[in-house]
């Protein structure tokens, strides 16, 4: 003992200090911390007194404070640990100390006034006569536009307080004063596909009343077209919370032109968005798992929750329906598609009088694109089958047959419409879409090698 005593290091005065009359064995453990506290403690005592001490008094106050924090909080959580999880437990304590996230000295400067450091405010003054009229159109024509939500699918509030809209929730606008709102067919898909009934509840829909009020309505089923992507509902609203959007042409658009995109992108209702016409006659591959030909295309923002809302020209008439994006995210890429006025015009009116759209047709099979190959037809449409007694039978129309040695004899190739060119079987469907049944049409068609006008009445196209 008296070999310990005579040596002035911390930790062999600190072992010192304590042995005990019953010859206590002190651990490795227990000699650390105590021998730690007493280390800070002495080199506290010295460095108090010299001049040259490398750091100020305060600076060793913090370290002997820590040291005592430590020593007990080791002591209990990890008694039996080793010195390398040790190590590491002070090393991480040194860092995620609360003390080091209180809040830091604010010293600001008395000598000022709030007034001083209060910058002059500049009123906005007029808006530029382009913005005036954007603003214009878009306050004209927000109570227009509608939320519609799937009747199956109800949006979620998460607990950031965020409105978690599930995909199938969109937009819609207001058809007439007798509640008619027109919005997407995939926007309502998934109570579409359960086959419901006409006059059916499969939707919600929310109308902006003038209060700024967001007006809960059912939307019973009127009409669906899944073809062109396009759905009919009724609202029991009344008439001075309706308020009929303005139909324009979408035959004279060009592209160049501007226009403005209304709707309910991810739930944040009546949001617009400006861009141009940037294609026109675009084939839309639509969400409803159909291709919609004679498509607007542009580069203003379309985003999930803007299908079934209004396409605006710039003197804030309906152009189009937006219904789909061009994306590798999820979200837009500058690159949205319309379906144009003249196809929502010709759709629309059918499903609210009959439910359905009646199509003018031929009512002969056509030769898909795969088989047309195979069968060596490049160009045009190829006719498989003609029923008997039909209105193409009697017209003369020539079926695909075999001959005798079992050979194919090929029927009839429609290669054009009223001189309108036919390429395929997709545009063959195209153009008899701009017709009405009972039109008579000049069918240009091409049997072996010789080229003939065929006239025939169209009639309603089955199912």
């Amino acid at each position: 003992m008296q070999a310990l005593s005579c040596n002035s290091g911390p930790l062999q005065s600190q072992a010192l200090r304590l042995g005990t009359p019953k010859s206590r064995f002190i651990g490795r453990r227990q000699l650390f911390f105590d021998g730690m506290s007493s280390a800070c403690s002495e080199s506290q005592s010295n460095r108090t007194h010299s001049p040259d001490a490398p750091f100020p008094i305060s600076t060793q106050r913090c370290v002997q404070e820590l040291s005592k924090d430590i020593e007990p909080l080791v002591r209990e959580t990890t008694p039996f640990t080793s010195r390398r999880s040790l190590f590491a437990s002070i090393f991480m304590y040194s860092f995620y100390d609360p003390s080091r996230y209180l809040s830091a000295l604010a010293l600001g400067d008395p000598s000022v006034t709030i007034e001083e450091v209060t910058p002059p405010v500049f009123a906005s003054g007029a808006l530029f006569p382009t913005e005036e009229r954007v603003v214009q159109l878009f306050e004209k024509n927000t109570y227009s536009v509608v939320n519609v939500f799937d009747v199956t699918l109800r949006p979620q509030l998460n607990v950031t307080g965020v409105v978690e809209v599930p995909e199938g929730n969109g937009s819609g606008v207001v058809w007439d004063v007798q509640g008619h709102i027109v919005t997407n067919y995939h926007v309502i898909g998934n109570a579409l596909s359960r086959n419901p009934g006409l006059g059916e509840v499969v939707a919600r829909v929310n109308i902006l009343a003038l209060e700024g009020v967001q007006k809960n309505f059912e939307g019973t089923l009127i009409g669906a077209d899944r073809a062109k992507d396009l759905a009919v509902l009724k609202v029991e609203a009344s008439k001075d919370l309706l308020r009929p959007i303005v139909v324009g042409q979408s035959s004279s658009l060009r592209v160049g032109q501007q226009c403005l995109a209304i709707g309910n992108p991810f739930g944040f209702d009546h949001t617009l968005t400006v861009g141009v016409i940037s294609g026109l006659n675009r084939d839309i591959f639509s969400q409803a798992g159909v291709t919609i030909s004679g498509g607007i295309q542009t580069d203003a923002a379309i985003n999930p929750g803007n299908s079934g809302g209004p396409l605006l020209d710039s003197k804030g008439n309906l152009i189009g329906i937006n219904t789909a994006i061009f994306t590798q995210t999820g979200t837009s890429a500058g690159v949205g598609f319309a379906i144009p006025s003249s196809t929502v015009l010709k759709i629309v009116p059918q499903l609210i009088q009959f439910g359905k759209v009646v199509r003018a047709g031929l009512n002969v099979d056509i030769a898909s694109d795969l088989i047309a190959n195979q069968l060596n037809v490049r160009y045009g449409a190829l006719i498989l089958q003609v029923p008997k007694n039909s209105v193409a039978a009697m017209a003369g129309l020539l079926p695909t047959t075999r001959g005798f040695a079992g050979n194919i004899v090929l029927g009839d190739v429609i290669v054009a419409v009223d001189n309108k060119p036919v390429k395929n079987q997709a545009e063959l469907n195209r153009i008899l879409d701009e017709y009405s049944v009972g039109d008579k049409v000049i069918l240009n068609i091409q049997r072996s090698s010789a080229n003939l006008e065929v006239p025939i009445v169209l009639e309603e196209k089955s199912a």
